[in-house]
């Protein structure tokens, strides 16, 4: 009788660093579950590595039984890319070390941590390193993805500030990726998500941020167009310091939000000011909230700065349904303000919402080419998002992104955050690299000419076998 890859797995990978699960143990269905439960997939094996060495075996086993591997940090991928059915999921979450060096300004952190648990640790000794908006997010997708997030303007994305990664190759090897060594796997790795290797440990450089000073900024959404139009030309006009993404969306029914506002549709902007004054954070938003209407709710106070990436959190656990689609803007036109105007008040469930984050200030300051993140000129990254909790709501929250995301995309700069992107297919991934997708494809032709990390937004192997670094 043929053994299940569960069981050849425990027979082959004695002395295994970790924990191996298979569907018939009574751990794999917590195991198995992701954040987004669109996602229901069944893997034949979910290998939790402790260590280096034990993701090179996981890889040699997935290779050697010809089995499709995927790999998991925080499993938020909305496209559920970190799991799969019938293969061998990679499962980073036991790599949790985290070491601060204050005196250097860094940070080591493993490949399984989570946001929430790097910014705690960073924000003892005063500094942060920029990362997304949820601190439940897997730290090693966000960052091979580019890093957008709250401090995006004053800081850069996440993958502007990596100094070094520990990376495991296709072929098992464990080597080291900075300016230094292995430039091109360490160009690579800073946007072009997972397809060449798994990282197991990141160096990132930290800055000065303590105390921040933000919140929400909601008005009704019928003034959606106007808080949009009036948006769009302040924002690349206030300082570095001052970060803040529009949303459209519902207030949640909770504390700390006034009755009479909860569950009201509303267009807004959440804040970040990276410093702790007030004043000047107030200063600062006021050529904004002077050139429209008084707001429903004027909420920016000083907070620290893990309090501000854990504020979504509890309105975002895992569990719901999702569906997301996104797109690179370079201008927002009249047009397209309309539009987002009727789709915001189309919004079909308490959860669902679209954003634009910022990508201007520090993130200009890298070229084109400087990192496969080849939209270094454009102002935002949209997102649609539609969520709810209720598996009978997954067809209605689906059909609204759609929607919105088709009647939006012809004034898009074309291509998309691969972080924040569905499984589109390959043109969709081409276009999000724009003329950086053939230095990648070479790259990989050369780490990983089999595609083993294919379950990721997939950049192919070039049929040239090698590629030569640039000087």
């Amino acid at each position: 009788m043929s053994s299940t890859p569960a069981q050849a797995a425990r027979s082959e990978l004695t002395g295994f660093t970790g924990e191996l699960i298979g569907p018939d143990d009574a751990g794999y269905e917590e195991a198995r579950t992701v954040y987004n439960a669109m996602i229901d997939r069944r893997p034949a094996v979910l290998a939790r590595c402790a260590d280096a060495d034990a993701v090179a075996r996981v890889i040699g086993f997935a290779r050697a039984h010809d089995l499709p591997l995927a790999v998991r940090g925080g499993g938020h991928h909305g496209a559920g890319l970190g799991t799969v059915d019938g293969g061998v999921v990679a499962d980073l979450s036991p790599l949790k070390d985290i070491q601060v060096d204050p005196a250097a300004r860094t940070v080591r952190v493993g490949g399984g941590c989570v946001w929430g648990e790097v910014d705690r640790a960073t924000h003892a000794h005063g500094l942060a390193t920029p990362s997304g908006i949820i601190s439940t997010t897997g730290v090693g997708g966000i960052t091979t993805g580019g890093g957008l997030g709250h401090l995006t303007r004053r800081c850069g994305l996440t993958i502007d500030n990596l100094l070094a990664a520990d990376v495991v190759l296709a072929d098992g090897r464990q080597v080291r990726a900075s300016a230094d060594e292995n430039s091109d796997l360490f160009w690579a790795i800073r946007g072009g998500g997972g397809n060449f290797g798994v990282v197991t440990s990141f160096l990132f450089r930290l800055h000065e941020i303590g105390t921040v000073v933000a919140g929400p900024t909601f008005w009704p959404i019928e003034a959606t167009a106007e808080v949009l139009t009036a948006y769009r030309e302040f924002l690349p006009t206030a300082p570095r310091e001052l970060g803040g993404f529009f949303l459209i969306g519902t207030v949640p029914p909770a504390p700390p939000f006034p009755e009479e506002l909860q569950l009201r549709k509303t267009a807004g902007v959440v804040w970040c000011y990276a410093g702790g004054d007030t004043e000047a954070a107030a200063r600062e938003m006021a050529p904004l909230l002077d050139a429209l209407p008084e707001p429903l709710l004027h909420a920016p106070g000083p907070m620290p700065y893990p309090d501000m990436q854990s504020m979504f959190d509890g309105l975002y656990p895992p569990g719901h349904q999702w569906y997301w689609r996104a797109d690179f803007v370079d201008e927002v036109p009249d047009e397209a303000v309309q539009l987002h105007a009727k789709f915001g008040a189309e919004v079909p469930t308490m959860h669902s919402t679209m954003h634009l984050y910022p990508i201007d200030g520090a993130a200009h300051d890298v070229g084109q080419d400087e990192t496969p993140w080849a939209y270094r000129d454009s102002r935002w990254a949209s997102v649609f998002a539609g969520v709810d909790p209720d598996p009978a709501n997954a067809d209605l929250v689906r059909r609204w992104t759609v929607d919105y995301f088709d009647a939006l995309h012809p004034y898009s700069a074309g291509g998309a955050y691969v972080n924040m992107m569905m499984d589109e297919g390959q043109e969709r991934v081409r276009a999000s690299y724009r003329g950086n997708y053939d230095r990648l494809a070479h790259i990989k032709a050369d780490l990983d000419p089999d595609n083993v990390f294919r379950l990721n937004q997939n950049i192919r192997p070039a049929p040239k076998p090698r590629y030569e670094s640039r000087p």
